[in-house]
């Protein structure tokens, strides 16, 4: 019995020759896999959030990681103090805020340009009023 086992094992080793190499060919590729799809991303979203906290100033508009709204009244040393609504303040740590909220002005001059048109076919039926 301890003969055949002897050769059964002989057998699976003798079959697999360069096995080494691939092996550590196939770890390297794997390493590398994961460093550009998990690791670097992950490090390039904590550098943003890093340099959106160093950027904040009072009176900015934030969204906090429970999704309030707010705006920044004050900082202290490791929290900051927001405005949730007007006469109510409520201190919070830094690394609570999600995000910065920024107002769009492209978004502004869309609706002025998406409003004249309207403006226009009011004065054109206007116009077919006086006509008739």
């Amino acid at each position: 019995m301890s003969v055949s086992v002897a050769l059964v094992a002989q057998g699976s080793s003798g079959g697999s020759s360069g096995g080494l190499p691939t092996t550590l060919i196939f770890l390297l590729l794997m390493v590398g896999v994961f460093y550009f799809l998990l690791i670097r991303p992950q490090q390039r979203r904590s550098r943003q959030a890093k340099e959106m906290l160093s950027e904040l100033e009072v009176g900015d508009e934030i969204v906090t990681i429970g999704g309030i709204f707010a705006t920044i009244r004050e900082f202290d040393d490791e929290g900051v103090i927001i405005e949730i609504s007007p006469g109510i303040e409520m201190k919070i740590l830094r690394s609570a805020i999600a995000r910065r909220l920024v107002l769009d002005q492209d978004a502004y001059e869309d609706e002025d340009e998406e409003e004249e048109p309207e403006e226009e076919k009011e004065e054109e039926k206007k116009e077919a009023g006086d006509a008739t």
